[in-house]
């Protein structure tokens, strides 16, 4: 297991959800690349509603030597709505497991979606390209890199045709990202220019 993949750690885990019936969705730089342009990354964002009940049955899932997750964390993260994370030590690859919090965009977060398959290598929920601009922005305006208002504008790019374009303007207002998001708009037009 020493070869590990991202996108095959990213699967591993989406199998253990599905079966145990647990709401999730890929968000983050995996669900950026999936929408948006190709880069690389070493660990896959999920966005989970686990209950504390399935942690220990999560915890022998990914057991060592393979593996290393702290019950105790996961526990704790489930508690605090934090997140927490399983580390696939031969690759350094790791998967970081971020709790819904009881907000209406969270909400929104977890349930809309679409299943994206790619034959032979993954099949899962990913968020919604929408919601994943919208996430980037807010992590952009909370002192995150550049690369976020990048991967935003590769997804409009991609995505142009098959983005609620009123959803992303109700939204980036609701959430106080729209001088962020006018960022990424005045960055592709200048890149479609």
């Amino acid at each position: 297991m020493s070869d590990l993949k991202p996108y095959e750690l990213m699967q591993a885990v989406v199998d253990f959800l599905e079966r145990e019936s647990v709401s999730y969705r890929i968000v983050g730089s995996m669900a950026s690349m999936i929408y948006g342009e190709p880069r690389f990354t070493n660990d896959v964002d999920i966005l989970v509603d686990l209950p504390l009940v399935k942690i220990n049955a999560l915890c022998q899932e990914f057991p060592p030597p393979d593996f290393y997750i702290s019950a105790d964390a996961a526990r704790e993260a489930v508690s605090a709505r934090k997140q927490f994370n399983i580390l696939h030590l031969p690759s350094g690859f790791k998967a970081d497991l971020i709790l819904t919090i009881d907000t209406e965009f969270s909400r929104l977060d977890i349930s809309q979606g679409r299943r994206v398959k790619s034959e032979g290598f993954y099949d899962a929920m990913f968020a919604s390209p929408e919601n994943v601009i919208l996430k980037k922005l807010l992590f952009y305006q909370n002192g995150g890199s550049d690369k976020h208002l990048r991967d935003c504008a590769s997804i409009l790019l991609v995505q142009e045709k098959n983005i609620d374009q009123s959803y992303l303007d109700k939204w980036a207002k609701k959430l106080g990202v729209s001088d962020e998001f006018k960022l990424v708009s005045d960055r592709l037009n200048k890149e479609r220019d």
